[in-house]
């Protein structure tokens, strides 16, 4: 039995339904959003943790709060029953696993991207 190659019409086609299939192969979960500040994060030195989902974080503290979001930054104002509460914090993405969180004093901190946490 002969099998005749793809039509010149078609090859096209089935190029870029195969170039789609490999891309997507290549974005494993987690990695779509690497180059954006949405994600988990850890202090460098602490336990502390934040998150991080479009608009919305949960601080260190466990609040769940909104702010002021860009791709690779996020601003918010500590909530009322956090400590520094009514402070403004700002955040900027260093690379795909680093941020610098500047604090209410213009002190800064180095934060890590890590897993979601484990209750």
């Amino acid at each position: 039995m002969h099998r005749m190659s793809p039509t010149p019409r078609r090859l096209p086609l089935r190029l870029a339904a195969f170039g789609a299939l490999a891309l997507a192969g290549l974005l494993a979960p987690g990695q779509a959003q690497a180059d954006s500040i949405d994600g988990n994060w850890c202090h460098q030195t602490t336990s502390r943790r934040l998150q991080i989902t479009g608009a919305v974080i949960v601080t260190p503290a466990g609040t769940r709060a909104e702010g002021d979001y860009g791709r690779h930054d996020f601003s918010y104002v500590v909530p009322a029953r956090d400590p520094g509460a009514g402070g403004k914090i700002d955040m900027q993405l260093m690379g795909e696993n680093l941020i610098r969180v500047t604090l209410p004093g213009g002190g800064t901190e180095m934060w890590d991207r890590c897993g979601p946490a484990v209750s």
